[in-house]
């Protein structure tokens, strides 16, 4: 319950006021000691709060999950691995797994499209779906029309241009790269549409674990680029979808 439904509940006589003061205690956020779950998140920013999984115990996801679940918010956790996903799911039976990538789903309200137009996620190769999964199964939680396109990266660029009518009909481009991290750049100068650049930590030695791939990415002289973090499809999936909300 958000703060317009409790005012509405009180006005028709639903909830008497000293209830609606004792709930109101705890819309902003609720401390538990080990986590101060924002429930105003979506009031403030159009979304719910994220959980990110990792580092944090399973008795300690489900315990920020209880909490969410009370208000009836859809939840996203991030960094999931099976073993957390099967002890979360005996506790709640509705969730929704994607193991490439590591995200738990809850949808205790419709979600509706909200974007205007469609995203595209692209990749460089095979090793980066999971990557660029966490960026698909985000954008499309948040309520848009997601595609994707995977394996088209600069070593056989002949793969990209057979795909560009996606590409040119896309409002908003998430283009994953691990190696030299070159796919963006060329995206970039074909389009008239933003484009967020993801890096991954995919490559040999001297990739650095992605930060070869990063670089690349910051230098590319592309405009219209703009650059995630290492590895974080999420950052890129909410970001796209913020874009395609305008």
């Amino acid at each position: 319950m958000d703060l317009k439904e409790m005012l509405l509940d009180v006005k028709n006589g639903n909830i008497e006021i000293d209830e609606a003061l004792k709930k109101l205690r705890n819309l902003p956020f609720e401390d538990i000691e080990y986590a101060k779950v924002d429930h105003h998140r979506s009031i403030r920013n159009g979304y719910p709060e994220v959980i990110y999984g990792e580092g944090k115990t399973d008795e300690q996801i489900a315990g920020i999950m209880e909490k969410m679940m009370e208000k009836g918010s859809n939840i996203l956790v991030t960094r999931i691995n099976k073993k957390t996903y099967d002890y979360l799911k005996k506790i709640y039976p509705n969730i929704q797994y994607e193991e490439l990538a590591r995200i738990i789903k809850v949808e205790n309200k419709n979600i509706q499209n909200v974007g205007k137009g469609k995203i595209l996620v692209l990749t460089g190769g095979t090793c980066d779906i999971p990557v660029a999964d966490e960026a698909y199964h985000t954008a499309k939680f948040l309520g848009n029309d997601v595609e994707r396109i995977y394996d088209v990266g600069v070593a056989g660029i002949h793969r990209l241009f057979n795909n560009m009518e996606k590409i040119m009909s896309a409002r908003v481009i998430i283009a994953v790269a691990g190696m030299e991290g070159a796919l963006p750049s060329v995206v970039g100068g074909l389009v008239d549409v933003p484009v967020i650049a993801v890096p991954t930590s995919v490559g040999y030695g001297a990739n650095f674990k992605g930060l070869s791939s990063l670089l690349t990415m910051l230098n590319s002289c592309a405009s219209g680029i703009s650059v995630v973090n290492i590895d974080n499809g999420f950052g890129a999936g909410y970001l796209a979808s913020m874009i395609n909300k305008l």
